[in-house]
Parts: structure tokens; sequence; C-alpha cells
């Protein structure tokens, strides 16, 4: 369970969005979007495959 502490004086708002910033953070979210259907573990591998394929030619962009 998150737990944000509200400060004297402080903007509703603001905690809010630190709220969302740590729950984001967390990975919640996406864990139950992943859980929502059952992917196969040859999809999800292809999927991490691609992701570090995508990540690694932006770091060779990068260097150039």
């Amino acid at each position: 369970m998150l737990k944000i502490q509200v400060n004297t004086g402080e903007n509703i708002e603001r905690a809010l969005k630190r709220y969302k910033q740590k729950f984001n953070r967390t990975g919640t979210r996406r864990e139950l979007q992943l859980r929502k259907q059952y992917a196969k573990p040859s999809i999800v591998r292809r999927a991490e495959i691609q992701k570090a394929e995508y990540v690694q030619s932006l770091k060779d962009a990068e260097q150039i």
C-alpha cells in the first residue's frame, strides 16, 4: 500500500501528482496489464529482444 504524506499547506493536486509518480514507479499498473492476458514465453522473449535491439540502435545513433 502506498502512503503519501501531505504536508501542511501543500496543494492536494501536488500530493496527488506525487502519488501517481510513486504508483508508476512501483510497476503495479504494468504488472496488472501483463496479467490480463496470457502471453506465450516465446512471444515475451521476442518482445524483449526487439526492445533490446531498439535501445541498442538508439545508443549507437547517439554515439555517431
